[in-house]
């Protein structure tokens, strides 16, 4: 096989990675990420705790579901994931960012508040798939209940419970509205932005039981998304939609993005060139640089800043910097026309770059 994937089924980013290959259709053997797994072969070669892990055959280890797709359209044929028109490729990147870290916020709220002893179960089997089933639940406890303890860094406590769910039922029904009309984000071929979405709408909110069955009976179109967009029925066919069109349809969650997630970005930046003012000589990267107030729904919490949501957010305003012309002119429309005009400008420095696995300054 050309590439070995250490991943698990209860894996957000894994479920986005797994429908990718699939769907590009190359071969690739899957290995449970156990606990001896990351002592023998994550932790050697990454540095730390983190999955999906891609190795190709030449022994390449590429860590990050971007970098990891990116890595396989490099250097396999087929059609791609990106579409090449300005607009689409611009909303594909947008909801890219949107699903990592924006329905994160849902992903992680309805686990552990509706879904806490699946979760338990799903982290003892996929760790230690050697214990009987009472000790693997009694070690999920322990490895689950340390992801459970981000919550309240990621925003997510009773005060803005109301609010997540208010949101997530926005988008869903925005989302399953769309997919009345086409297969996937632009069309009949899954984009970065489909993959995006997919690994907090798979492997969270579709596959956990509570969620999955809420789902099924209030956006059955985007559980029958998941479940295609996952495992593909045809690997390598469809298009995207002629002309470079965004459906009309795709605008209401355009949205959403610009008014909840957008605000959150440009003050990570802020806090992010203030941190980078205090500490001039910083090389690497913590994953979160202090806390801040947020907004999610009208409803004000603390949350950590997270400076990885910058280097994702580079990749669309790079894409923005390339533009010239018509092609421009067309970009810009599209944000203004869904409320993102903050885009249009927006420079961030100093860039970051992921480096041995780690975020870094460029």
């Amino acid at each position: 096989m050309p590439y070995t994937l250490y991943a698990a089924p209860l894996s957000l980013y894994s479920g986005k990675v797994r429908g990718y290959l699939r769907w590009k259709n190359v071969a690739y053997r899957e290995v449970l990420a156990t606990r001896t797994v990351y002592l023998a072969e994550i932790l050697p070669r990454v540095g730390w705790p983190v999955m999906p892990v891609l190795v190709a055959s030449d022994d390449t280890t590429v860590q990050d579901t971007t970098d990891i797709i990116d890595y396989v359209e490099a250097n396999e044929p087929g059609p791609s994931v990106y579409p090449r028109g300005p607009k689409q490729k611009l909303a594909a990147l947008i909801l890219e960012l949107f699903g990592d870290e924006w329905l994160l916020f849902a992903a992680m709220y309805y686990r552990w508040t509706f879904n806490e002893e699946f979760a338990y179960g799903e982290f003892g089997k996929a760790l230690y798939p050697e214990l009987p089933s009472a000790k693997q639940l009694a070690k999920g406890r322990i490895d689950g209940g340390k992801f459970k303890a981000y919550l309240p860094l990621l925003g997510i406590t009773p005060k803005t419970a109301p609010a997540i769910e208010a949101t997530y039922e926005e988008f869903l029904r925005a989302f399953n509205a769309h997919l009345a009309q086409h297969d996937f984000l632009f069309g009949s071929r899954p984009s970065i932005g489909d993959y995006g979405l997919l690994g907090p709408l798979y492997a969270h909110n579709y596959r956990d039981p509570a969620s999955g069955a809420h789902m099924e009976k209030t956006a059955p179109r985007v559980a029958d998304w998941c479940r295609r967009a996952h495992a593909p029925q045809h690997p390598l066919m469809g298009g995207f939609i002629e002309g470079d069109a965004i459906p009309d349809t795709l605008i209401p969650v355009l949205k959403i993005f610009a008014r909840e997630q957008l605000p959150i970005l440009v003050s990570t930046l802020e806090h992010w060139q203030a941190w980078h003012v205090d500490n001039p000589d910083a090389v690497e990267i913590p994953r979160m640089i202090g806390m801040r107030e947020f907004e999610i729904g009208g409803t004000v919490e603390n949350r950590g800043i997270i400076p990885y949501s910058l280097w994702m957010l580079q990749r669309v305003t790079d894409h923005l910097v390339d533009l010239s012309g018509a092609d421009k002119k067309s970009a810009q429309g599209l944000l203004k026309s869904i409320g993102a005009d903050a885009l249009m400008d927006l420079n961030i420095t100093p860039r970051l770059a992921r480096k041995n696995f780690k975020l870094v300054l460029a």
